[in-house]
């Protein structure tokens, strides 16, 4: 059913489904598997900002600690962090949820002495998102790879509360949504009609806070706990689930809406990536993990797919965004990055880590390509050798960036 042209856009629905799946989306997984790639650092112990976050233990409604595991490395668990006496009153509750959600964050020994190495590689600068302190104790690398994003039984009020709170507080709603119906099953209704009554600019973003929400529902739905027995658990798709929350009939029209709005999210992201090509062919930039040959054949793969973003050929053009009177213009662009760096703060009150760690790398990558198309006189004027002062990526931005596209 979602099929055709996007609005906002000269694209259709069948163009990027045949460059992503025979195209691009092969090279893309085999660059997200490396080494530079595949470790997030992040910190996951940040309290909420916005209320009192009481919920136990990141499966339903039980506390959001870390389950205690003597397995994590004492150089990536920071040895000043105290478990709680009510964290360790905790302990059955938080096996359960280790089993199904909690973040493994176990690394080699030689992963960890390569990680202490690329901090040297990193510079800072963030412009979108309320970017984890990374040099808090507290923050830590996690392998994407071990910890893929899926089901892991965190829904009902609590997962709702954090979608409510984006739409309401921090989208720029068109004046006939109709609010969240249902507060029951972790996610908010929202049935639109026309998005007419905004500008563009202001319609992007609700679409490209729409797409996210959806594409974590897709990966929700498609890896979900089928069978949880004591000899085995068996993840696969719940076809249930996705018509629950994307239905024509189920959602009164509003699913394939959504799903189109995830198609936009990938035309801005892919455009981004067309755009940033001038930062990544520099002799001086290297993915640096310390193994010479490896990071001289993920730099090579890495340009092939920008090289292969900017071919495509029915580009989201940003240049109609923001191209009215000057003063407006900055004064929207600044509500911009003010909305969608709520957002990424409203990532630390999501009360499963798996989930807050997905949330928090989705944020950030969607940020990286906001700041890069934001960025574009700035990305033209990196000379070709030697340091780029007026625009910088970090590497978790990198990471981000292309990890959230591979999402």
């Amino acid at each position: 059913q979602v099929t055709g042209y996007l609005d906002d856009c000269t694209c259709d629905v069948e163009t990027i489904d045949a460059f992503n799946n025979y195209k691009l989306f092969p090279r893309l997984n085999e660059l997200l598997e490396s080494d530079y790639f595949r470790y997030y650092k992040v910190n996951l112990q940040k309290p909420c900002p916005f209320w009192d976050d009481n919920s136990h233990c990141g499966m339903r409604d039980c506390a959001v600690q870390p389950c205690p595991s003597d397995e994590i490395p004492d150089g990536i668990r920071s040895g000043s962090y105290k478990y709680s006496e009510e964290a360790n009153n905790l302990a059955e509750e938080c096996e359960e949820a280790k089993r199904l959600g909690a973040v493994d964050d176990s690394l080699s020994k030689e992963t960890r002495e390569a990680v202490l190495q690329w901090t040297q590689h990193d510079d800072s600068s963030d412009n979108f998102c309320e970017a984890d302190d990374i040099h808090s104790p507290d923050a830590e690398y996690v392998d994407l790879l071990l910890n893929p994003e899926r089901y892991t039984g965190y829904k009902g009020p609590d997962a709702w509360k954090i979608w409510n709170s984006i739409y309401e507080e921090n989208c720029f709603k068109p004046q006939n949504v109709k609010r969240p119906l249902a507060s029951g099953r972790g996610e908010s209704f929202i049935y639109l009609t026309k998005l007419v009554r905004v500008c563009v600019e202001k319609r992007a973003f609700y679409r490209l806070i729409s797409g996210l929400h959806a594409s974590i529902n897709i990966h929700l739905s498609a890896r979900y706990l089928l069978q949880d027995t004591w000899s085995e658990k068996k993840w696969g798709p719940n076809v249930t689930e996705f018509q629950q929350r994307f239905d024509e009939v189920l959602t009164r029209g509003e699913g394939p809406r959504r799903l189109k709005n995830l198609y936009f999210l990938y035309l801005i992201e892919l455009r981004a990536l067309s755009k940033i090509l001038p930062f990544f062919e520099r002799p001086s930039f290297q993915l640096y993990t310390g193994n010479k040959s490896q990071d001289a054949e993920m730099k090579h793969l890495l340009l092939e797919i920008l090289h292969l973003a900017k071919s495509f050929p029915l580009h989201f053009d940003e240049n109609s965004f923001f191209a009215g009177n000057k003063k407006e213009a900055a004064k929207l662009k600044e509500e911009f990055r003010l909305h969608f760096k709520n957002i990424s703060k409203i990532m630390d009150c999501v009360g499963c880590f798996k989930c807050r760690l997905w949330g928090k790398l989705q944020t950030q990558g969607l940020g990286t390509a906001l700041k890069i198309l934001f960025s574009e006189n700035l990305i033209e004027k990196i000379p070709e050798s030697g340091p780029s002062y007026g625009f910088q990526l970090t590497r978790q931005e990198i990471v981000a960036l292309f990890n959230a596209f591979g999402r």
